[in-house]
């Protein structure tokens, strides 16, 4: 058998993905207590914002560009979040090329959109033939499961 005809990455099927989001949940938690803590020094009273607040929606706003600044630059950088690496996972072009930051930050943007329509936009995945959710079909770029 000729190891030079196996193939380099497959698409990445919903638990390779699933996986990945559990493990980047952490260093968005930790990057989200970072940006309220700044926020609360900031606020002249120190107190939280009230529900339903402007300055909760700005806060919600500022943890989403922060998560949206570490996804981007990891896969801008690498191809991949800290949560994808144990998975062999890597957000690239479909001819396998890293992709630009503007198809990176579509991508992101409309991965909110997907987990925000109860994740449909991920269960698509099981439908595509080659595993794409809604943020790969926006954005043109594919999740690979590299080999070992």
């Amino acid at each position: 058998m000729n190891d030079a005809a196996a193939p380099v990455a497959r698409p990445a099927n919903l638990a390779w993905r699933v996986l990945a989001l559990v493990y980047d949940a952490m260093p968005n938690i930790a990057l989200w207590f970072a940006v309220s803590g700044l926020a609360l020094l900031l606020r002249p009273s120190h107190e939280a914002f009230a529900p339903w607040s402007a300055g909760q929606l700005v806060l919600w706003l500022a943890c989403a560009g922060v998560s949206g600044l570490y996804a981007v630059w990891s896969w801008r950088r690498a191809g991949q979040t800290l949560g994808m690496r144990p998975w062999r996972l890597k957000v690239t072009t479909p001819d396998g090329r890293l992709a630009t930051a503007k198809q990176l930050w579509l991508r992101y943007a409309v991965s909110i959109v997907s987990l925000g329509a109860g994740g449909l936009g991920f269960l698509w995945s099981l439908l595509d033939r080659d595993r794409r959710t809604w943020h790969d079909l926006a954005s043109g770029t594919v999740l690979v499961r590299l080999q070992r």
